[in-house]
């Protein structure tokens, strides 16, 4: 179900957005992320080097993503959910329940940022702007789970109108990659 309208510029990008997703400026902003973070082929993933810190692609992007979200009144009915969920194990030290509250919020702010994240990413490979495969363990098994992490690449055109660089793979070796042995 890709779009027939030519890539040109970011007007382009954007009207192919709208037309493919219900959030269009969040989907935006996701793609320039992961063009941000693709190497010179458009490709982004499975995981993201950043200072110290390695995780993967859909983690990193979650976390860029979190400032937006702490913005609005949900950050605060979370709050009060978890305070509900978690109330039978406050142990009553002040330190110790708003580590694990703060702990638990994290963490649903994490899985429902991952579900955003692709939920928008499947609009984007619909949207014939970015495709995706997984990368890992089993890399060529039915299922996706299993320790596979999700590679996102974005399509040259869509670089180029976002105004990234594309650098040409280059190869090592022979044309299947041959075994250098030693003398």
């Amino acid at each position: 179900m890709q779009d027939e309208t030519p890539i040109d510029g970011l007007g382009s990008i954007v009207a192919t957005l709208a037309s493919h997703s219900s959030r269009p400026r969040y989907a935006f902003m996701l793609l320039q992320l992961v063009a941000d973070a693709a190497d010179g082929s458009g490709r982004a993933g499975p995981f993201i080097a950043r200072g110290n810190v390695t995780s993967t692609i859909r983690d990193w992007l979650v976390t860029q993503l979190q400032p937006m979200s702490a913005r609005d009144g949900r950050r605060a009915a979370l709050r009060a959910r978890v305070v509900a969920n978690v109330a039978d194990k406050l142990t009553g030290i002040e330190a110790e329940d708003a580590a694990m509250i703060e702990a638990e919020i994290a963490d649903q702010v994490l899985e429902v940022g991952r579900q955003n994240v692709s939920r928008a990413m499947s609009d984007l490979v619909k949207a014939g702007l970015v495709s995706r495969h997984y990368a890992g363990y089993a890399t060529n098994h039915a299922n996706r789970g299993a320790k596979r992490h999700a590679v996102y690449v974005v399509k040259p055109v869509v670089m180029a109108a976002l105004g990234r660089r594309m650098v040409a793979p280059t190869r090592k070796g022979g044309p299947q990659g041959e075994f250098q042995f030693a003398a």
